[in-house]
């Protein structure tokens, strides 16, 4: 079975770095919006597809322009939200990274279903600051649940972080910071 972990478009927050991680609830920028749009030949959709979004509005904004007018299975889950990488436990959640509330993501962005069976718990903090052993028990148990859409196409749409978080997790091997994808950067992974 093949995940394919893709990063979100430019957000506002990476604008102006290190100052910018400090914005809350950052947008896609122009080229942000303009990277989601060519998601759109590089990876056409079906309806047969599922895409995994983390719950914040920069992923969530990708996934919609990448997705839009075509009726795949759109699933919000905070087991994808934001991962720092590498963990320091002294390190605070950045504004740029706190998930949205189920609420303002059920207002702003209608039609995706929002997993809540096997992820209730992470709503409200996200996996950002989860020890490496605690995530990689949750990760483990995610991948087993995406086992279920074995016969379609899975699109993880996600953050450096996270996505580097998993690909080490799956392929076996240590990743660095040198090793995150760019902005809607691709990796994908057989597992």
């Amino acid at each position: 079975m093949e995940l394919v972990f893709i990063r979100h478009g430019q957000g506002e927050h990476t604008l102006n770095l290190p100052e910018s991680l400090h914005t809350s609830d950052p947008d896609l920028t122009e080229e942000g919006t303009i990277q989601a749009k060519s998601l759109k030949k590089q990876f056409p959709l079906s309806k047969a597809d599922v895409i995994i979004i983390s719950p914040t509005r920069r992923t969530l904004q990708t996934a919609r322009i990448w997705s839009e007018d075509i009726k795949c299975s759109k699933i919000v889950s905070p087991l994808v939200s934001p991962r720092m990488f590498t963990q320091k436990s002294e390190w605070q959640t950045l504004p740029c990274d706190e998930i949205l509330s189920k609420e303002i993501i059920k207002e702003d962005f209608s039609g995706l279903h929002i997993e809540e069976e096997r992820s209730n718990e992470w709503w409200y903090e996200g996996i950002n600051k989860l020890p490496d052993k605690k995530f990689k028990v949750l990760a483990k148990d995610f991948l087993k649940w995406c086992k279920q859409f074995e016969n379609k196409r899975i699109y993880i749409v996600s953050h450096d972080g996270t996505i580097t978080s998993y690909s080490q997790l799956l392929i076996g091997r240590e990743f660095t910071r040198n090793d995150f994808q760019k902005e809607t950067g691709v990796i994908k992974v057989n597992f």
